[in-house]
């Protein structure tokens, strides 16, 4: 009996070694290779946008002439599905629009179109330019 019972702790010990080292060897996912939440905070979308991601604008030229994020691109929502051969495929997506109905059409429409990696901004850039980040006007 107390030899089955010295056993069954060193198995255990073993498969407990065995599991941690499997886990502390694993490589942290970068931004570039993991698969982005359905929604993110404009905090997140800031950090997506300094990582290099790629930012899509999806309102229409009128409302992006008065203010946008800068270093995005625009397409707005009702062209995105004939001109998505334009947005890159080996970068997350990070789609904007005024308040984040657009950009989650927008996500989904990417995400149909066969892109993996793509979010939409919670709040929109009304929200970005509400917590302070920064925006250009004009064309």
């Amino acid at each position: 009996m107390k030899q089955v019972f010295i056993v069954t702790i060193i198995m255990l010990l073993a498969l407990a070694a065995i599991a941690g080292c499997g886990s502390a060897a694993a490589p942290a996912a970068s931004v570039s290779n993991a698969v982005l939440p359905s929604e993110v905070s404009v905090q997140d979308a800031a950090k997506l946008r300094d990582e290099g991601a790629f930012v899509l604008d999806v309102r229409e030229p009128s409302e992006w002439n008065e203010f946008h994020i800068p270093n995005t691109t625009l397409i707005p929502l009702g062209q995105l599905e004939t001109r998505v051969s334009e947005i890159p495929k080996d970068k997350p997506i990070v789609v904007v629009c005024r308040s984040g109905n657009r950009s989650a059409v927008g996500r989904d429409i990417l995400k149909q179109a066969g892109f993996k990696n793509v979010t939409s901004v919670d709040g929109g850039v009304t929200e970005w330019r509400r917590a302070g980040y920064p925006t250009v006007s004009g064309p």
